[in-house]
């Protein structure tokens, strides 16, 4: 099937015009259609557009008995290449050639065996930008992850959506999803934060000096409860009404866009909710794994959560099988990419979704847990459209050599090409807590990060791996570094001068934690300050915070954006020295910019001689304390008078 998809993207590659991923005014006509029709109960993907590469477009139709209808289109410029029935007679999948085809609307005639007809109106759109503007994150940017019930509510009406017509019996509305409450005081509960929300607090992530945002999933779950989350997704194509509309996700990536800020989305391509509509008329008998289980009520099968598995040799086929076909939790059914409607479903819904809002990246949940060729695949029809794009994989490993394996271009023995990007340095993150929590000696503290680094040789590209401190399934940084602001301090420097894509948790700026209940996922996605109307204290002014809470934000602030700036730190040579007396010093250089980072874990003044470091060619140079300004001249030795880093530039 790889092969298979591989040549087809060749072919078309070399046969369209050099100008077909680019919005051509010549496509443009004045559609015929009169009247839109919109008689099926669902049709998927809702609309597409003209000018990709890959000229072929499956639809998903949705409708009672609509698998012995016969369609058909009278247009001559688009061609229905293939007409698969669902196992359920629900369903129709067509396979069409729009290579041909002009922007504008058309109609799709289903004759039912009966003799009436249905009519859906379709519409293939322009273009907005060409594929290579499509400009993805990388190693110049921060990422912003915003957990979005927890970060700000902008509009409450928003809150508990209603349907605009229906009241029960005993006269009370009718809620349009199933958890339909708010309660601030649950942590697991709906709290009421939305995208206009994040929309609005777009000034402060921009001074903060964060160039992406990172949101987890807003489309709709609708689940019974802890529906806050996101990753239960039950519509692949609709915007979860509690979080707002399509509109104002699309405002929200325009919004961004203009002050330089790249959207994130956040995608699911291993399960969905199930409360999925489709769950309850699944199209094939092979739609999710352990289906015939599910639909029997039988017990949940789980994976075995054996990620080595993909990359095991010796591992067994029970273990690669339990591994990818069992499901992450009873509430979210596995999909079945090696369906290859499913797969193409997933691959559409992911560029219908960079089209529709000109995303700036995709960072693609539970990476090791699908059908590793389907998402070979998945992230080859990406890049091959959007060849500048950016997709970061989660992949929970704290082994530098399973990180590496699903970068693009790494040299795996078993030939597997991910065609991904990037992934995410869950290792480095661990090492950064041990090295700064440990007590220094010969094989603990700061060597940790000393020689977690040199693991960069395995990497393909270093400086396109994700780094962060934390993320909304662990932890807050503040709280796995005991409290201790010095090295929470150290800990955020050092990765961002790394030659990585550092990603921050919203709130790590004013030193939230989870104390409290330490893991507790409901305490770690906790309300942002200030996002809620008569919130006492408002991280987004600076009212009522405490001095640490703003001198953390002062730091980040002037490390940020310092670093948008910085070519040393995104692009340069990078040069450390093993640890020496409880410090670390490590050198980013490029042209006449060199950045110095300083980690010092002692509590009392000492003397370094800088001799040790007379490599780096700095004798006599006037650099600059990036977070206090101050000038200091690089001679024999520096004063170290306090724990914590030092961040110099020659700049």
């Amino acid at each position: 099937m790889k092969k298979a998809i591989v040549l087809l993207l060749l072919t078309c590659l070399f046969s369209c015009k050099e100008t077909a991923n680019k919005p051509s005014d010549a496509e443009s006509f004045t559609s015929e259609i009169t009247e839109t029709k919109n008689e099926l109960e669902r049709i998927e993907p809702p609309y597409w557009w003209t000018g990709f590469k890959n000229t072929k477009l499956q639809l998903l139709i949705k409708h009672p008995n609509i698998a012995s209808a016969t369609p058909t289109i009278a247009s001559t410029n688009i061609n229905i290449e293939k007409v698969q029935k669902g196992e359920s007679p629900n369903y129709l999948f067509i396979d069409l050639n729009i290579g041909k085809a002009t922007v504008g609307k058309f109609n799709i005639e289903f004759k039912l065996e009966n003799g009436s007809t249905l009519t859906q109106t379709y519409e293939l759109k322009q273009r907005k930008k060409a594929a290579e503007d499509y400009i993805g994150f990388d190693s110049s940017d921060v990422l912003y992850l915003i957990t979005p019930d927890r970060f700000a509510n902008g509009d409450t009406s928003n809150d508990i959506p209603l349907k605009k017509s229906g009241i029960t019996e005993t006269g009370e509305k009718i809620t349009l999803l199933k958890e339909a409450t708010i309660n601030r005081k649950d942590d697991y509960a709906r709290h009421g934060g939305d995208i206009t929300g994040i929309t609005n607090h777009l000034d402060y992530i921009d001074d903060l000096g964060f160039t992406a945002i990172w949101s987890c999933p807003l489309l709709t779950n609708d689940m019974p409860r802890s529906s806050y989350h996101g990753y239960a997704i039950t519509d692949y194509y609709q915007v979860d009404p509690r979080f707002g509309t399509f509109d104002e996700y699309l405002e929200l990536a325009d919004e961004a866009r203009k002050k330089g800020i790249k959207l994130v989305m956040d995608q699911v391509a291993n399960h969905c909710g199930l409360q999925h509509w489709w769950m309850k008329d699944l199209p094939f008998n092979d739609w999710v794994n352990y289906q015939t289980a599910f639909e029997n009520g039988e017990e949940t099968t789980y994976s075995n959560h054996r990620r080595t598995s993909n990359q095991d040799t010796y591992a067994s086929q029970s273990d690669k099988e339990g591994m990818a076909n069992g499901w992450f939790v009873s509430s979210m059914p596995d999909l079945n990419q090696r369906n290859p409607y499913m797969a193409t479903y997933i691959i559409q819904n992911s560029i219908w979704w960079i089209e529709a809002l000109g995303l700036g990246g995709i960072r693609q949940d539970t990476y090791p847990y699908p059908d590793k060729e389907f998402m070979s695949n998945w992230a080859g029809a990406i890049m091959t459209e959007y060849p500048n794009f950016s997709i970061v994989g989660e992949e929970w490993s704290y082994n530098p050599l399973l990180i590496g394996y699903w970068q693009t271009g790494a040299n795996n023995k078993d030939g597997y090409e991910s065609n991904l990007r990037s992934s995410m340095d869950f290792a480095m993150q661990r090492k950064t807590v041990e090295a700064l929590n440990e007590e220094e000696s010969w094989n603990k503290g700061l060597v940790k990060i000393y020689e977690g680094l040199a693991n960069d040789f395995n990497y393909t590209t270093p400086k396109d791996i994700m780094i962060f401190p934390d993320n909304h399934d662990m932890s807050r940084i503040f709280t796995q570094l005991n409290g201790d602001i010095a090295n929470t301090k150290m800990a955020l420097s050092y990765q961002l001068v790394l030659p990585r894509i550092p990603q921050l948790y919203y709130g790590t700026e004013i030193l939230m934690n989870d104390f409290e209940k330490p893991g507790d996922h409901g305490l770690i996605r906790t309300d942002f300050p200030g996002g809620w109307q008569g919130d006492l204290v408002n991280a987004f002014t600076g009212e009522g915070l405490s001095v640490e809470q703003k001198d953390m934000q002062n730091f980040l602030k002037k490390l940020l954006n310092y670093r948008k700036t910085s070519k040393a730190i995104h692009d340069g040579k990078t040069v450390h020295f093993a640890p020496f007396l409880g410090t670390y010093f490590l050198f980013r250089t490029l042209d006449d910019e060199t950045v110095v980072h300083i980690i010092n874990k002692n509590e009392k003044p000492i003397i370094i001689d800088l001799k040790r470091y007379a490599e780096m060619n700095l004798a006599g140079k006037t650099l600059r304390n990036v977070i206090t300004g101050e000038k200091f001249i690089w001679n024999d030795e520096i004063e170290l008078k306090e724990k914590g880093s030092i961040i110099l530039t020659t700049n």
